[in-house]
């Protein structure tokens, strides 16, 4: 099969070919230093005007999403992909969802199993608004886009056995999709990663090794791993094809709605790989020709893990210990900075820090409001969009789109202090008839 693509590093430009296994740019990496985000990280080139020309520019993206994106994806074909039901997600219209309620489609259906939508709530906002839930995938989390692209590169090139780094996401979506494809997992994790993801590593059947450290202590175990024993690693933007599965909920949105191109997408951030492959799909469509302009991607990060964001401005990055309830977007050295950087620079990407509070405000606004429960990394995005409004940022009649990255039954633990379990009461109904008239009007 001819090679369709090749990797071009994003710092010195030099190419590689798409047909070997390949991370960062050996040049680039060479230089790398410990405590900095690494260098040399490699962007995926494919042959855009040779995809222009199978066919016409109003039925380009038809053809393309026939073909699964195959012409913009680096495997041969589907025949490599997991059996598992992978995107295609719920986009759910939720504008005006403030004290809203869920009302039935058009048809008096509930849509949204292959990417439908549904209404959400009635209030006064004036701009539309999209909740994007990856929630749905096999293993409840975004991470599934990249997990399918690399096991699926793997059995296509012989590898049976594959690595990962991860805060738990990443680890239990890698183990599950290996699982499905009949390869063997190693996830290193920090022994503090959330119970409910290393559970799921653990029922996936992959190897799972907990490291008295923090994220950043694993990612260099694994790449050492990796090196030692020949493991494919699956580490985000160390391996360039985590951004090119990330990148097909692009694909997804604007399908979704109806080929017109979101003004604004709130995106969680912690490595900025989610960001970069969200830009990376849309760039794709703009080179095709496809669409004429580039969303506005809105880089959201927690107060207490913000190592991203706070050095897009520095001359000399300076990373600070991460503490934050949002495990899956806490990283001290986002591996994806200088990509991330790049693409909010040449696309006018904008940002926005939320505390811990505003997090769990926000999971318990969504939850009541939506029936959508999502973990604290994903409600990041919403506590984002909901900051915006409040100052006013959001114009009238555009469109949002919020991504959800998780459930929120990945991490139980961190919204225990925004609920009360009651305590239990006797089964009869005198002693819960005054419990039942405090909470309906009766």
């Amino acid at each position: 099969m001819p090679v369709k693509y090749h990797f071009e590093c994003v710092d010195c430009h030099l190419e590689y070919p798409g047909d070997k296994v390949v991370y960062l740019c050996p040049v680039c990496e060479a230089l790398n230093k410990p405590g900095l985000p690494p260098r040399g990280v490699l962007k995926t080139v494919y042959p855009y005007e040779r995809i222009k020309a199978l066919a016409p520019p109003g039925l380009l993206f038809d053809m393309l999403e026939r073909d699964h994106f195959l012409p913009l994806l680096p495997i041969g074909g589907m025949n490599s992909w997991p059996w598992l039901h992978i995107g295609e997600t719920p986009l759910y219209q939720g504008n005006k969802w403030t004290g809203g309620r869920v009302n039935p489609g058009t048809d008096g259906s509930l849509e949204g199993q292959k990417g439908g939508m549904v209404e959400v709530g009635s209030e006064n906002d004036d701009f539309e608004l999209f909740f994007k839930d990856d929630s749905q995938n096999p293993t409840f989390s975004f991470k599934d886009r990249a997990s399918a692209l690399v096991s699926a590169w793997a059995r296509e090139n012989g590898i049976s056995t594959l690595v990962a780094a991860s805060t738990g996401n990443a680890g239990s979506s890698l183990a599950g999709i290996c699982a499905s494809q009949g390869q063997r997992a190693m996830i290193v994790v920090p022994a503090a990663a959330p119970l409910a993801k290393l559970t799921q590593i653990l029922m996936y059947g992959a190897v799972l090794v907990p490291v008295k450290g923090t994220y950043d202590d694993a990612f260099e175990l694994s790449v050492q791993i990796s090196k030692k024993y020949g493991f494919y690693n699956r580490n985000t933007a160390y391996n360039p094809l985590t951004i090119e599965g990330k990148k097909t909920v692009s694909f997804e949105l604007f399908s979704q709605l109806n080929h017109q191109v979101p003004d604004r997408i709130f995106i969680p951030v912690g490595d900025g790989v989610i960001y970069s492959g969200v830009c990376k799909g849309f760039e794709d469509l703009l080179k095709l020709g496809i669409i004429s302009r580039m969303p506005v991607l809105v880089a959201v990060q927690a107060e207490g893990s913000s190592n991203l964001i706070n050095n897009l401005r520095s001359k000399k990055f300076v990373a600070r210990p991460s503490r934050t309830i949002a495990d899956s977007i806490s990283v001290d050295v986002p591996r994806c900075f200088h990509l991330t950087a790049a693409c909010m620079n040449e696309y006018h990407g904008e940002s926005v820090l939320v505390s811990d509070q505003e997090i769990l405000n926000a999971s318990l606004k969504l939850s009541r409001a939506t029936g959508l429960f999502a973990e604290p990394a994903a409600v990041a995005a919403c506590a984002g969009m909901l900051k915006y409004r409040g100052q006013g940022l959001i114009p009238a009649g555009s469109k949002n789109v919020v991504l959800l990255t998780g459930s929120g039954l990945k991490d139980l633990s961190a919204v225990q202090s925004s609920i009360q379990i009651p305590n239990p009461m006797e089964p009869d109904l005198d002693s819960v008839e005054t419990y039942i008239k405090k909470h309906f009007s009766i």
